[in-house]
């Protein structure tokens, strides 16, 4: 939907399942539209799309789309984002560490990403700028070589190109938005930086690079990094480098003892990768690949190391205070927004991303998926109203 100062907002559908093009289709028919109902009836409303790459295909011939177009029309409904971060399957298998394959070395992440400009171009309504999100070049552990990183800044840049050249055929103003995330090839501001710099040096004086290729902020992965969020957002302003889309979601923090171990062993899912970062009592930090990882630790040596906190890669509802011992990291998203509240021109395309639905434990869940987008559409739009930005 649209709000104050050109700003819009939308829940990411990568919550549903829907690999093929036919199933994201019927679950955009019967569960967007529901949450439309519920949220602004009658209104335009925005989509934040997830297409897989086999539904990204699919939907690329001209029969399918037009009538994606038509469906959107006769609902009020508009396209604006796409997330292109999950290439393959995404619910109900093991992901892990599957999500960053393809990664930003292959040409397969190119030419599907690609493929998501070419559509969003053709969805997103004029005046709108329309933006894809995509995973932060790599896993770390997947890159081993100069040869590799190399590639996906090439990779990176080819991408680039393309927009540029989408944006000019269709007249419209799209952007990439890289994500950091724990673990990723960069996964702070610091490395995020670097890696622009990097870019910058081999591509000098290219201005498609600032206007075609930006940050996706995720609130959730930014507080898991312990990062302050008017500190990492400044740090990408003076580097020059575009905010594309801010990811409203939201982690787990808690002080690691005993029973909130315990407790924690209800997140740790077959599905997803949470990655943990823990901070001691003199500020440093500690990574831990995935939460089992953590709570795998022996009691003796954890005793030797304690913990002040672990912040857990955990997508949870914006809404829903967590039971204790858990306390969510919503100070970090309503930072970004009083960042946001300061400076509505910072970035136009907000989107809720709480995908983990299917794998929440029931203290947090909504009776179903439609209750719980709807209440998370009513937390945040109470939040940017008290802020003026609705």
């Amino acid at each position: 939907m649209e709000l104050s100062h050109g700003l819009h907002l939308a829940y990411c559908t990568n919550i549903h399942r829907g690999e093929s093009w036919a199933e994201t289709f019927a679950s955009l028919q019967i569960h967007a539209l529901a949450v439309r109902d519920k949220v602004c009836a009658g209104k335009p409303f925005a989509i934040g799309l997830r297409l897989s790459a086999r539904a990204a295909q699919e939907l690329g011939n001209t029969a399918a789309l037009c009538e994606f177009q038509r469906w959107l029309d006769k609902n009020f409904c508009y396209v604006f984002t796409i997330n292109g971060f999950p290439f393959g399957n995404f619910h109900g298998t093991r992901v892990k560490e599957n999500v960053y394959r393809p990664d930003w070395t292959s040409p397969e992440r190119l030419a599907y990403t690609n493929r998501l400009f070419d559509l969003l171009a053709q969805l997103v309504p004029a005046g709108v700028a329309g933006s894809v999100s995509t995973l932060p070049g790599s896993f770390k552990e997947f890159i081993s070589t100069r040869e590799q990183e190399n590639e996906i800044r090439k990779n990176i840049f080819r991408c680039v190109e393309h927009v540029a050249r989408v944006s000019e055929k269709f007249k419209r103003t799209l952007h990439l938005g890289v994500e950091p995330e724990p673990l990723g090839l960069f996964e702070n501001s610091a490395e995020t930086i670097s890696f622009f710099e990097r870019l910058r040096a081999e591509n000098q004086n290219d201005p498609r690079l600032g206007e075609f290729l930006g940050v996706n902020y995720d609130c959730c992965h930014f507080a898991v990094e312990f990062e302050e969020p008017g500190n990492a957002l400044a740090a990408f302003q003076n580097a020059g480098i575009k905010i594309s889309k801010l990811h409203l979601s939201s982690a787990l923090k808690v002080s690691p003892t005993p029973a909130a171990r315990e407790e924690l062993k209800k997140f740790a899912d077959d599905v997803y990768l949470h990655q943990v970062i823990a901070r001691d009592e003199n500020g440093g930090l500690k990574y831990y690949r995935d939460l089992p990882d953590a709570l795998n630790l022996q009691p003796s040596t954890f005793n030797l190391q304690p913990a002040e906190e672990w912040r857990i890669h955990f997508h949870v509802p914006l809404h829903a205070p967590a039971a204790p011992p858990f306390v969510n990291t919503n100070d970090h998203l309503l930072g970004v927004l009083d960042v946001l509240a300061a400076d509505p021109k910072l970035c136009s395309h907000l989107e809720m991303e709480t995908y983990t639905w299917e794998v929440l434990p029931l203290v947090l869940k909504s009776p179903n998926v439609v209750a719980q987008l709807a209440a998370e559409y009513g937390w945040t739009l109470a939040q940017l109203k008290q802020r003026g930005l609705v």
